[in-house]
């Protein structure tokens, strides 16, 4: 059986999960469950994201899509097409025995894989703010909540949030 596609994004109330290249609030108790939520499983992250993180992140094979065949990430994966960067993580996982593989963002990489995504875990953000890449819209007879939780705001998180896990309606296994 192949990995599960799980999308991890934290999403404004009007659908925005970044602004200027970079997440638009600081939460982070947000970041420690991405953490958490991503160790040890390949992830798939555009090149905009990629480079807001600026590095490879510790514990993680990151396959980074881009457009650009020129384009080289020290310490990650390079990918031109969505197709290629999925059966770079897929032997990723394989390696590894990874049961997830995880979709970073930003706002093309989650359109171009929602179709195949399986799970969404989403951090709603107390907030409306301006930005520039947008979490796709979610069809309702699509997906289902599955899990939410309210966590205590800690003193470094500059809104309230809830985390979301929506699974996919109809159960299939993964291709």
């Amino acid at each position: 059986m192949q990995p599960k596609l799980v999308a991890v994004v934290a999403r404004a109330k009007n659908g925005v999960i970044g602004a200027n290249n970079d997440l638009p609030w600081r939460l982070s108790s947000d970041l420690k469950r991405f953490k958490a939520l991503t160790m040890g499983k390949p992830m798939i992250m555009g090149r905009r994201t990629w480079d807001s993180i600026g590095r490879p992140l510790p514990g993680r094979e990151i396959v980074v899509l881009t457009r650009d065949p020129g384009f080289r990430a020290e310490g990650a994966h390079v990918a031109t097409s969505p197709a290629e960067a999925l059966a770079t993580a897929r032997r990723l996982a394989a390696l590894v025995g990874a049961q997830e593989i995880i979709i970073a963002g930003g706002g093309d990489v989650f359109r171009a894989y929602l179709d195949q995504t399986d799970v969404i875990e989403l951090t709603e953000v107390a907030l409306e703010t301006i930005g520039d890449a947008h979490f796709p819209a979610l069809d309702p007879a699509e997906w289902e909540e599955s899990a939410r939780e309210a966590p205590q705001r800690g003193p470094k998180d500059e809104a309230d949030f809830h985390y979301v896990t929506l699974r996919r309606r109809s159960e299939r296994s993964a291709e």
